[in-house]
């Protein structure tokens, strides 16, 4: 049985692409189990994300097959898929899926949300009925080779986002965020992220400031945070811990001046701040007062790209483990595949038996010499078991298989003395 991956990504197709082929996930069960009356796969899941889709099968589909039923689904021209899509079997399709599962395919190196994403696309196909043993060993092989991935190396532990890069700081001054205040000035999408890690980090109490005060409460109300206006920010600055602020304005928000005063009644109590705004919100000379550590988006950038460096160092060693996995899964195919010619091996050899056997129970029950019926028994059972080898021997013979008869001496251990 054939194992295929097909899929479209954020290498291989822009965004507007990416879109068409999404699959919604209150269609996507019914979507799956079509697929394998239309396509003729026995087994069949599918990734879909704002960066990839990509559908795994087990069967006897081919990728073209697989292009077509795509196309049909979303109702897209075949042409526009034909150049932006990528087709792998056998061991390239697992290693394929083992490196999405660990981040190694992903826009970000080693972000860690795929994993749960490829877990759901697991379970809505198992609950569609359309995952079996194929998928399910490949699948869980997949899952525990992306752990060993993350315990085994550091490709998860250096922030590569600059959201994620301002949280990370903040942890390295402050102990216990968890006892922190945090001021967040923006209701952008950085600033949403920036929230986001915030409340992971521990962070409990969050405001949020914006020139309007709507769009900072349709951001606060995601994280029970406080909504402020910009002009409100002098009167919260004294209960802010940290400071993070990524907004559009042309003049900067924060001068030197009102950070001094709110240091005052912290009575100089540490301030942790990140201006990541392009042109800076913070005033260049906020960085003079004692008591203030203040980063800017250039500071970030140095830090990702080390932290790049490093997850990229870290991909090597986590490649290496995919390699071992993937290779060790499908040494586990080829044996299920060995279990079941075995079985029809054996299945062949005791047909013949039995029926030897009992046709020299007859004669031994017609009173034939019984070392006579067993001599014949021996030469017969002989004579049937190796016919059929001894004649597909002759013909590799004649038509220069020599691989053929080395098989044959290895299955059956034939020294020189044996051959002579």
């Amino acid at each position: 049985m054939a194992l295929i991956t097909l899929g479209i990504n954020h290498k291989t197709a822009p965004v507007a692409l990416r879109e068409k082929v999404a699959f919604s996930p209150d269609h996507l069960p019914q979507q799956l189990r079509q697929a394998g009356s239309e396509v003729g796969v026995e087994e069949i899941a599918v990734l879909s994300t704002c960066n990839r889709t990509e559908v795994y099968c087990a069967g006897e589909a081919s990728a073209e097959v697989l292009l077509q039923w795509l196309q049909q689904v979303h109702q897209i021209p075949l042409e526009q898929l034909a150049d932006c899509h990528y087709a792998l079997e056998g061991e390239a399709a697992v290693q394929h899926l083992m490196r999405v599962a660990s981040g190694l395919d992903s826009l970000i190196l080693g972000e860690p949300q795929i994993l749960g994403q490829m877990k759901s696309a697991y379970a809505v196909a198992q609950e569609a009925g359309t995952v079996g043993p194929e998928l399910g060993r490949l699948f869980r092989q997949t899952f525990t080779i992306a752990k060993q991935v993350r315990t085994q190396t550091a490709i998860g532990e250096n922030p590569v986002s600059v959201a994620y890069a301002a949280v990370n700081l903040a942890q390295r001054i402050f102990s216990q965020l968890s006892q922190s205040k945090a001021l967040l000035i923006g209701a952008g999408e950085t600033i949403d992220l920036v929230a986001r890690h915030l409340m992971d980090a521990g962070v409990k109490e969050i405001t949020v400031a914006n020139r309007t005060l709507e769009r900072a409460e349709a951001l606060a109300q995601q994280f029970n945070a406080k909504a402020i206006l910009l002009s409100d920010i002098p009167d919260h600055l004294p209960n802010a811990d940290i400071v993070i602020s990524s907004t559009a304005a042309p003049l900067p928000i924060l001068g030197k001046g009102t950070v001094e005063r709110a240091l005052k009644k912290r009575k100089h109590a540490p301030m942790f701040m990140v201006d990541i705004a392009v042109p800076r919100d913070i005033e260049e000379e906020v960085d003079e007062l004692d008591d203030v550590y203040l980063y800017t988006v250039d500071d970030l950038k140095d830090i990702i790209e080390e932290n790049v460096r490093q997850r990229q160092n870290a991909a090597k060693d986590a490649e290496e483990i995919i390699e071992v996995g993937s290779a060790d899964f499908m040494r586990q195919l080829r044996t299920l595949d060995a279990v079941s010619t075995l079985k029809a091996f054996r299945t062949k050899a005791e047909r013949i038996r039995d029926t030897e056997v009992e046709k020299a129970l007859k004669r031994i029950r017609n009173q034939e010499d019984a070392e006579k019926v067993l001599h014949t028994l021996a030469n017969t059972l002989t004579n049937k078991l190796i016919h059929q080898p001894t004649v597909q021997m002759r013909e590799a013979s004649a038509s220069g298989r020599k691989q053929v008869m080395d098989w044959v001496q290895e299955l059956y251990q034939l020294n020189d003395d044996d051959l002579d």
